[in-house]
């Protein structure tokens, strides 16, 4: 007869629940059986109620997906009340195979944080958590904006005013004050091309051959409504950039000592239309950083470091124990699958989030800049692997100067030259000697380092 071996796993969190999250009600277990589960609603009251029970019954840690946006307000409640939670991706919580209910889930999600078998996913503090709801909800506007200029361009077409034609932009200082003229009933291309503005490379003659159009009021009622759309955006735009700059400043009161840091300005740095509408944003990062300068990187922009300022925070890299876990967590890092001693894959995990979006941005800016420390990184890695390559190689090497920078308050300061590796490991070597030299207290002369020792086997040779 077979004998079966019984597998004993520790309790590391003796007192957890699970919760399974739903849009209509949270199904919680405190134990592995089914009398262990209890349904509770998605009001503020049941949510009140549901805190009260795990209480009440000795639970002091909660495991829960993120699923969609359902877990922020009973995240919330059950911060609160003085819990422990871990929220954790859905993914490491996916229940075997068999039959699935949400009463079955939830008590796997108890086993498994019981167990100790669940990660926390990152969260932010409360003050980055509220800068990030504002830009989010500037960068939403921004693409909504992108999208009425899409349909203006369209109703331009169809109108055959070839703006795009003439202007680089039709939502530039040519292209609007044209725009807002047509809209006001003025058809006459001379008059339109007036507008012109002396920056733009085409002259009044061309301008006025590209907006001789069709003139139908259907189109033309279609061209106004989306500018009306685009100027409502463009408003709604300006009153987050103050609202930003408003909570920063607020920010920036709790911490005085920081009024007196000051950095080199940076007129290098092009904003575009897009970028924050924040005062002398150049000064207001380097203190908003506590003294570190990520605006000194190369290739880092306004809204680069927006991005940062928002998504993670200043003590959000705390979090983080290495560069190597922060990169892994923009998912920049190669996912190395391993079998048998043998490398199978070592792709970059699927799936972006905003500051990886950004920091890819800005390597992508790097690439067209030239006689830079990155800028070299970038055209060694394009010229091997392509430019998608070293788009993301050069987001990581970002990601893992930001983090050094940020954790360890040091400046950014990239190396005067590129060393081979023979060369690095010359440095190295040299370096090592040095070392044990000193250590040791040896005379160079009693190992042969003379000048004329030296000299004497050159001429032997």
């Amino acid at each position: 007869m077979a004998r079966k071996d019984k597998v004993e796993m520790a309790i590391v969190n003796p007192n957890a629940a699970g919760i399974d999250i739903g849009s209509r009600s949270h199904f919680v277990a405190i134990g592995t059986t089914k009398e262990d589960v209890k349904e509770f609603g998605v009001y503020a009251q049941e949510l009140t109620e549901l805190c009260e029970w795990l209480l009440s019954n000795g639970i002091t840690s909660v495991a829960m997906e993120s699923t969609g946006d359902y877990w922020q307000n009973l995240y919330t409640e059950l911060i609160k009340y003085g819990m422990e939670v871990t929220l954790c991706n859905g993914k490491f919580t996916k229940h075997p195979k068999g039959k699935k209910t949400d009463v079955l889930d939830c008590i796997h999600i108890q086993k498994l944080h019981s167990l100790g078998l669940l990660t926390s996913s990152f969260l932010p503090e409360e003050t980055t958590e509220k800068l990030r709801t504002y830009c989010r909800q500037r960068s939403n506007l921004i693409q909504q904006s992108a999208g009425a200029s899409r349909k203006m361009q369209k109703y331009l077409k169809f109108l055959n005013f070839r703006l795009d034609v003439v202007v680089k932009d039709v939502c530039g200082l040519t292209g609007l004050k044209i725009i807002e003229d047509i809209c006001k009933g003025n058809l006459d291309p001379f008059s339109l091309a007036e507008h012109r503005h002396y920056n733009c490379k085409k002259s009044k003659e061309e301008i006025a051959k590209a907006l001789h159009g069709n003139n139908r009021e259907d189109y033309l009622f279609g061209l106004k409504q989306e500018y009306e759309i685009y100027k409502f955006y463009q408003k709604q735009i300006k009153l987050c950039d103050k609202q930003i700059d408003k909570f920063i400043k607020e920010v920036l009161k709790q911490f005085p000592q920081r009024k007196k840091l000051k950095t080199t300005d940076k007129p290098y740095k092009r904003q575009n239309k897009n970028a924050p509408g924040i005062k002398n944003f150049n000064q207001v990062a380097f203190q908003y950083f506590d003294g570190v300068d990520l605006m000194a990187i190369e290739g880092m922009s306004h809204s680069t470091i927006l991005s940062i300022m928002s998504e993670i925070g200043p003590e959000g890299f705390s979090k983080f124990n290495s560069s190597k876990e922060f990169a892994s967590w923009l998912r920049l890092a190669p996912n190395n699958k391993i079998s048998g001693g043998k490398t199978l894959s070592n792709r970059i995990p699927k799936g972006s989030n905003r500051l990886k979006i950004a920091l890819r941005q800005a390597a992508n800016a790097i690439g067209n800049l030239k006689d830079t420390h990155l800028s070299d990184f970038f055209r060694r890695v394009a010229f091997r692997k392509g430019r998608q390559a070293a788009i993301s190689a050069t987001a990581r090497k970002l990601a893992v100067i930001i983090w050094t920078m940020v954790t360890k308050k040091v400046q950014y300061s990239p190396p005067t030259e590129y060393l081979f590796l023979d060369q690095k490991r010359k440095l190295k070597m040299i370096t090592r000697i040095k070392k044990n030299i000193a250590k040791f207290a040896i005379d160079p002369e009693e190992i042969g380092f003379c000048k004329q020792m030296i000299m004497n086997e050159i001429n032997l040779r």
